[in-house]
């Protein structure tokens, strides 16, 4: 017995190597601005209140956590990066 063939899923999978593809290609060449760092786990110590406050304020800033931490660590580099 024969299957027959669906023209649709065949398309459709057509799409997906090709979305494939271009992922692959997008994420393996260097064709970006610049060439993304390993990132390194660091750790620190706070105050469970200070950190709340913290959180808070990345929150409203629209902000995770650790973006907040990041974001705050680039301006302070950008304040005292002269001194």
């Amino acid at each position: 017995m024969a299957l027959k063939r669906n023209p649709e899923d065949s398309i459709q999978y057509d799409e997906e190597i090709s979305v494939t593809s271009k992922a692959k290609q997008l994420f393996t060449s260097g064709s970006g601005k610049r060439k993304a760092e390993t990132k390194i786990l660091t750790t620190f110590s706070i105050e469970p209140s200070f950190k709340k406050e913290l959180e808070e304020l990345f929150s409203d800033m629209g902000l995770s956590w650790a973006g907040g931490i990041r974001f705050s660590l680039k301006e302070f580099l950008k304040k005292y990066k002269n001194q």
